[in-house]
């Protein structure tokens, strides 16, 4: 089941919740439904892993467990704040992200470090909650300075 709460207008938070589950397609979708056509690629990439990592990880795909997502469009920047039930994540400070993300890793090794590797490079803020149950993630716009017809 997915519950939707009101759609982000200014300041305001839109949520959706959700049993963990991996199926992320109409979830994907909503959350990017207002998005501009060409971060839509990227962003989905970047919400995808969030959304997984929460689900799998975080709820260990209890369907008794939601994940939270509360998002919004606040001066220019996109935010997603990604809540699961779990008992938490502690990433490691010093996390070596200067990988290629599309680069092979073997299964034991993509699951500790890949993913966390693509939030950083896709949003411009990736930070959690000290209990770790929590992410926020931004992406900032460009905003091009407009030229001057005046001379």
């Amino acid at each position: 089941m997915i519950t939707i709460s009101l759609r982000p207008v200014g300041r305001y938070w839109g949520t959706i919740s959700f049993a963990s589950t991996l199926y992320l397609c109409p979830i994907l979708d909503l959350l990017l439904a207002e998005i501009p056509e060409q971060l839509q690629a990227e962003l989905r990439l970047g919400l995808q892993e969030a959304l997984v990592n929460a689900a799998k990880h975080g709820n260990n795909l209890d369907p008794g467990k939601t994940v939270v997502v509360r998002f919004s469009l606040i001066d220019n920047q996109y935010w997603w704040v990604i809540s699961d039930q779990g008992r938490g994540f502690a990433p490691a400070a010093d996390a070596d992200c200067d990988i290629d993300p599309v680069d092979y890793l073997p299964p034991d090794e993509a699951e500790s470090g890949r993913g966390l590797c693509l939030l950083h490079q896709i949003f411009d803020q990736v930070e959690w909650n000290r209990k770790g149950t929590e992410l926020r993630l931004c992406k900032q716009l460009e905003t091009r300075p407009r030229l001057s017809l005046r001379r």
